[in-house]
């Protein structure tokens, strides 16, 4: 479903300006599950929402916490640190004019092969007659020009790109004194990328990698502004930056980070997680639309960080993916913000009646609030109705030959955050300190988040099974337990006493696992053993619906910092807890073993009364790529080099792992002087 299709289901409440929750089509019916989790999920919002403003109070506590605030910024965006700027390559292609502008098309590359299409606008000079210039008084160095960013939304004008649907933006601007340059997005620029890896496209490794295409957005705009400063007309310390929709998200992005934007105006391009999430409006919105919320932000946090420079914030009323309610949420934040540093005058808001559309009245506001603010011009403003130019003249490759054979724009998701390179140990005695390192930053990266400590609601009993659809009974000889971590969060614990002394096996299920024949297969290999068998969270009887779009749930929690498959190990955590007090062997097939893996990793870190002293993978995946997806976890390491900081004191057997990257796993055992607790199957 595109967005169009989004937002025509959604008419009828939009027009009343009632919406509350944009209205998928197709979108199934909510399950007892799918309630449960929506449930947590607004309640975790709730949670984040009370940290306004990253609890600074003073002018002295925000200014103290801004530089660490846009560390983490750009860390959510996989920035941190950032990319180097490489030589733009800037190449004008072809220049023309219309009514006083000069346009110019133009590409640079913002890293190399990622390229950036875009068109620059420009006020014409005035021509002098020739013979005349004598008759001319002593001229004065021609005075630098305010510049404008345009970003551009969600506009699929193909080959043309979609800088050719905003076209009237930068006209305007050329033709009131200004230099614009308007550039294409990653999706839907001429040089086309992707922006619905998690949305439509099923590109889950996303997560684990630390990508997001705002990322991409967020530094083609850092280097659009570097571009601009290449230009001798462009006057350094007068650059602003706006766009609407997608360009009203990048709009907050360069102005959270790029401390030479100088004035900002996103429009329809922001709401808050209260909207996103509790209200579900992400089903709206495609992934260049998000930060992963790592630190797990209030989100007006991040375009509180532009503060106090002049922001308009602006939107219409009746808008289904950015609801007024949100809108008022962000701008009372704003406020807040901007008058504890002394500059109430300097943040507005503008509500224009209407739905999601490119509407006079906001091009009015925007281009009046630069006016006062970069051109010392407070007058009214006509917005005039300019005759489109046709698309393909404003392209910057004409013809399809022309598109650059070296672009990675398709596939630069795979290299734009760069994986995590482990050196391995030198020698034993490194292998100490080389793993509590790198458990360091799993727990202070990868799995920040943990629930609140308060008291865990366990029940059991016929109650307890009688709730459970048929198809999830216990086996016999099994007890039953339902299990409530969290608000919202539950999961079942099947368990069969073994022989008093013998070890304990956690069996760990995938969410579409038969509980029935997982157990039957373990119990047979540990006929002994007390068996106690996990579905974690979003799994078996609690599994949550998954559409794709919108893929809500997944997707939301990326938005609180968290991953389902992160969740899981947690949840196999407090698993292990319901043995006899004897060690714990964690056993799993494919991700599912994995998660056991890391529960087994990060007890310690949580728990330290926990032994767990085997784990069992049958069938693992080699890469995080292929899952589970934990937010980031491959800028860290990946699944070989944490199977591997299982040494010393775990026993690691992997059957079915012919992946030679597996080798990694062994040697670092072998370096821990643990060889022979590793095995293979």
């Amino acid at each position: 479903m595109t967005r169009r299709d989004l937002l025509r289901a959604s008419a009828a409440l939009a027009a009343s300006g009632r919406v509350r929750l944009p209205v998928l089509a197709d979108e199934p019916k909510l399950t007892p599950a799918d309630e449960r989790i929506h449930k947590y999920l607004a309640a975790e919002v709730e949670r984040i929402g009370k940290n306004v403003l990253a609890g600074a109070t003073t002018k002295a506590e925000w200014e103290a916490k801004r530089p660490e605030l846009r560390r983490q910024f750009l860390d959510m965006l996989g920035l941190d640190p950032p990319p180097e700027k490489t030589p733009l390559k800037a190449t004008v292609t072809g220049t023309r004019e219309a009514g006083g502008v000069t346009i110019e098309t133009l590409h640079f590359q913002s890293r190399p092969g990622l390229y950036v299409t875009g068109n620059l606008y420009r006020p014409r000079p005035r021509r002098v007659p020739p013979g005349s210039e004598d008759l001319d008084p002593p001229r004065r160095p021609a005075r630098k020009l305010p510049a404008v960013l345009y970003l551009c939304g969600h506009a699929n004008k193909g080959r043309d790109g979609n800088k050719t649907a905003y076209q009237d933006h930068p006209r305007w601007f050329a033709s009131n004194g200004y230099v614009c340059l308007a550039i294409d997005t990653l999706q839907l620029g001429e040089v086309a990328g992707k922006h619905h890896g998690t949305y439509t496209l099923g590109r889950w490794w996303w997560h684990s990698r630390g990508y997001t295409p705002a990322g991409v957005e967020y530094w083609n705009a850092v280097r659009a502004v570097d571009y601009l400063l290449t230009r001798p007309e462009v006057d350094p310390d007068r650059i602003g930056v706006t766009g609407r929709s997608g360009g009203g998200a990048g709009t907050v992005w360069a102005a959270a980070a790029d401390d030479r934007v100088q004035v900002a105006v996103p429009v329809s391009g922001m709401s808050d997680l209260e909207d996103y999430v509790s209200s579900r409006v992400i089903n709206g919105h495609c992934d260049c639309m998000f930060a992963y919320n790592l630190y797990r932000w209030e989100w007006a946090t991040i375009l509180a960080l532009f503060a106090p420079k002049p922001l308009l914030f602006a939107n219409s009323d009746a808008d289904p993916i950015f609801p007024m309610g949100g809108n008022r949420r962000v701008v009372a934040r704003l406020r807040r913000l901007y008058a504890l540093l002394g500059k109430p005058e300097l943040v507005d808001e503008f509500v224009t009646p209407g739905g999601h559309e490119d509407g006079p009245a906001l091009k009015a506001a925007a281009f009046g609030f630069f006016n006062r603010h970069l051109q010392g011009d407070a007058g009214p403003v006509a917005v005039p109705r300019y005759e489109p130019i046709e698309g393909k003249l404003l392209r910057v490759f004409p013809e399809d030959k022309d598109l650059p054979a070296d672009a990675i724009n398709a596939t630069v998701d795979e290299v734009f955050v760069p994986a995590a390179a482990v050196k391995p140990p030198t020698d034993a005695t490194d292998f100490p300190a080389r793993k509590a390192g790198l458990v360091k930053q799993l727990t202070e990266k990868v799995f920040r988040y943990l629930p609140p400590a308060t008291a865990m609601d366990i029940k059991s009993g016929r109650e307890a099974e009688a709730r459970l659809p048929e198809a999830f009974r216990p086996p016999a000889e099994f007890t039953y337990r339902e299990v409530h971590p969290e608000l919202g969060i539950e999961f079942p614990v099947y368990s069969r006493w073994g022989r008093a002394g013998v070890q304990n096996t956690l069996v760990v299920l995938n969410p579409d696992d038969d509980h029935a024949k997982v157990a039957a297969f373990w119990g047979n290999r540990y006929p002994d053993d007390t068996l106690i068998v996990v579905y974690p969270r979003g799994g078996g009887p609690n599994k949550w619906s998954r559409k794709s779009p919108p893929n809500t749930v997944e997707r939301s929690l990326a938005l609180l910092g968290q991953t389902a498959d992160a969740g899981r190990v947690w949840d196999v955590a407090i698993g292990t807890c319901f043995g006899i007090g004897l060690p714990v062997r964690v056993v799993g097939r494919g991700p599912a073993g994995v998660i056991g893996a890391y529960a087994a990793l990060l007890v310690p870190t949580w728990n330290d009364k926990v032994p767990i002293n085997e784990v069992v993978l049958v069938d693992p995946p080699a890469s995080h790529k292929d899952g589970p997806h934990f937010l980031g976890v491959q800028r860290v390491l990946d699944i070989p080099d944490a199977l591997g900081l299982l040494a010393p004191g775990v026993t690691l057997t992997l059957e079915g792992a012919k992946d030679p990257a597996f080798a990694r796993t062994e040697a670092l055992y072998k370096l821990a002087g643990a060889g022979t607790k590793f095995k293979r199957g």
